[in-house]
């Protein structure tokens, strides 16, 4: 990955801020850029306290999202407090501690009114993606009133940055999608972030069973420790015959938590006939549907951008303290190592790293 810091001069009597921006694929740069305004009535600006490198960012760099234009400032997690708010926000007011959702959506249109929020008609996953994101010492959140959450007195903020975007992901595209229930046999594919949030929030639903599968065995160690019952490392074993060899005829659901057909192929080899594979990894390239022996086994197959549905859900069981997310934190950054902190997490096996922290 060929990354360079390049230091731009302040514009006479613009404010500006640091910035993390993508400049084409394999480069990101760290500079001043304007600070954003508001631009719409229902627009706030937030100024950020933490912020993190999702895998999608990776994805990024590596130019496997072609919409993201050179120019743009990436990231779609954080925390913040609002700078200034537009005249039509009601929700919320200067000052006030907020989760900044990796979804943007305003709330009326067909999507929005399904509930299918990453579809929404005039945002979706917009920050860091076609419009400028999160990695920045402030952000612009079009739609604030559908698109931030209050964050609770007393909350550990470290923890609801998970709340932007990988634990709903894991939940609702892995967990929810896969129709997890209880007593079933899952697997998840994948012990990255997403991989671990299903992982934690899995077991809202008391399954029986749930193998961890991945080949860096730092990450299944630490998947033990947050209630997976087995572990498989793909490096020296075969994830297919081991699974078949151990349940009756396969798992109940398979959740794909990696985007490279090598993952999503076990997920179509150890499903059991009326099983569902969950699809949460992010696919660059195509995969091959093994349609001629899945047919006859009345299975689901789904995937999904997450939609951001069960935010109010989840915050509500980090406050309580049931779902405990501030565990798949492993590293902290300063903004000003923002170069430093995307070295690492691209490399996290060898980093033993989950989850980042960036603050200004």
């Amino acid at each position: 990955m060929e990354t360079r810091i390049k230091k731009t001069e302040k514009q006479s009597g613009t404010a500006t801020m640091k910035g993390l921006v993508y400049d084409g694929p394999g480069k990101i740069v760290l500079k001043d850029i304007p600070k954003p305004k508001i631009e719409k009535s229902t627009d706030v600006v937030v100024k950020i306290t933490k912020t993190t490198i999702c895998g999608t960012d990776l994805g990024i760099l590596h130019g496997k999202t072609p919409t993201v234009k050179p120019g743009t400032t990436l990231g779609h997690e954080g925390v913040g407090i609002i700078e200034e708010t537009g005249d039509s926000v009601r929700n919320f007011k200067k000052g006030d501690r907020v989760i900044i959702s990796c979804i943007t959506s305003d709330g009326s249109c067909e999507y929005c009114k399904k509930q299918m929020y990453a579809h929404c008609e005039d945002g979706g996953w917009i920050l860091g993606h076609l419009i400028n994101g999160t990695q920045a010492e402030y952000v612009r959140i079009p739609h604030a009133d559908n698109s931030l959450y209050l964050i609770p007195e007393g909350s550990d903020e470290e923890a609801l940055v998970m709340l932007s975007d990988i634990l709903p992901t894991g939940h609702e595209i892995g967990v929810q999608y896969g129709r997890v229930k209880l007593g079933d046999t899952i697997a998840i594919i994948g012990a990255g972030p997403i991989g671990m949030s299903a992982l934690l929030t899995a077991q809202f639903y008391s399954p029986a069973k749930i193998y961890m599968i991945d080949i860096d065995e730092n990450r299944l160690e630490m998947s033990k420790k947050f209630g997976a019952t087995d572990v498989i490392n793909t490096s020296n074993e075969d994830a297919v015959k081991k699974i078949l060899s151990e349940t009756k005829d396969g798992v109940d659901v398979a959740i794909e938590a990696v985007g490279v057909p090598e993952t999503f192929d076990i997920c179509q080899k150890i499903v059991r006939p009326g099983g569902h594979v969950a699809n949460v990894g992010v696919h660059g390239k195509p995969v091959e549907f093994q349609i001629q022996d899945l047919w006859i086994k009345n299975i689901t197959l789904t995937t999904g951008l997450v939609n951001t549905n069960t935010t109010p859900m989840l915050l509500k069981t980090v406050s309580s303290g049931k779902l405990k997310p501030a565990q798949l934190i492993t590293h902290h950054f300063k903004l000003e190592n923002m170069l430093e902190a995307y070295e690492v997490f691209g490399n996290a096996g060898k980093e033993k790293a989950i989850k980042v922290i960036i603050e200004p």
